[in-house]
């Protein structure tokens, strides 16, 4: 598929933060490299171990990153939606992926090979310090969940999540306002108990910060949330 067959997908790609910072010439290339991918729900897109497939965007639908133990217990990491990026750490190391990549709905990627990436930064070796800018993003995130797990309590730990998600774990300028997540995958995400997350967003939703419905979470007061969400 051709860059002028994706070119209706530029304006979604340009809502995010890493793509629209892109010199443009790098944006018409990646467009130029890009190949539609289509999931059905539950569909795997790659599991953890799968050889490097290139780089993905989230174009409409929701991908679902994690991993399971032997004994089938999950920790949920993040669920990607439009217009996110993700992939890029075997762009560097070249090594298998990490985790598993699953359609949690219909979704439709844009996804750029790992062959057509590497000779394109073989070409051009500027361009590596724009890919390294996106995995210094998903690092930055991992450890500020990594410092939130050690040190507060699950109350702030969940409502500090809901605001990345809300703000698109800083990837776009639009606030949502409906997060469409189920309470067991907010748990999963959380690594605490599903009954520990339901009183906690009882309790905000008794607080006027929030309304629950079937597998959404609708934000009613977003400074309320934020002052939920403070550090002490």
């Amino acid at each position: 598929m051709s860059s002028t067959d994706l070119q209706p997908y530029r304006a979604q790609l340009l809502a995010g933060h890493w793509f629209s910072h892109l010199p443009c010439n790098l944006q018409d290339e990646l467009l130029a490299l890009a190949q539609l991918r289509r999931l059905a729900p539950g569909q795997r897109l790659f599991r953890r171990g799968d050889p490097p497939c290139g780089l993905y965007a989230v174009l409409d639908g929701t991908v679902r990153v994690g991993g399971t133990s032997e004994s089938g217990k999950e920790a949920l990491l993040m669920m990607m939606e439009t217009p996110s990026w993700f992939g890029e750490i075997s762009l560097f190391d070249g090594l298998p992926r990490t985790h598993d990549a699953f359609a949690e709905t219909a979704t439709t990627l844009l996804n750029v090979p790992q062959a057509a990436l590497l000779a394109l930064l073989q070409r051009e070796p500027r361009y590596w310090r724009d890919f390294a800018l996106l995995m210094s993003q998903k690092l930055r995130l991992a450890f500020i969940a990594l410092e939130e797990m050690s040190l507060l309590p699950a109350s702030q730990r969940l409502a500090r999540r809901l605001l990345m998600i809300a703000e698109g774990y800083g990837e776009t300028a639009e606030r949502r306002r409906v997060i469409q997540l189920a309470q067991e995958q907010l748990a999963l995400m959380l690594a605490v108990s599903r009954q520990t997350t339901n009183q906690i967003l009882k309790e905000l939703e008794a607080q006027g910060v929030l309304r629950l419905t079937y597998g959404e979470i609708e934000i009613l007061d977003l400074e309320r949330l934020r002052h939920a969400a403070q550090r002490p």
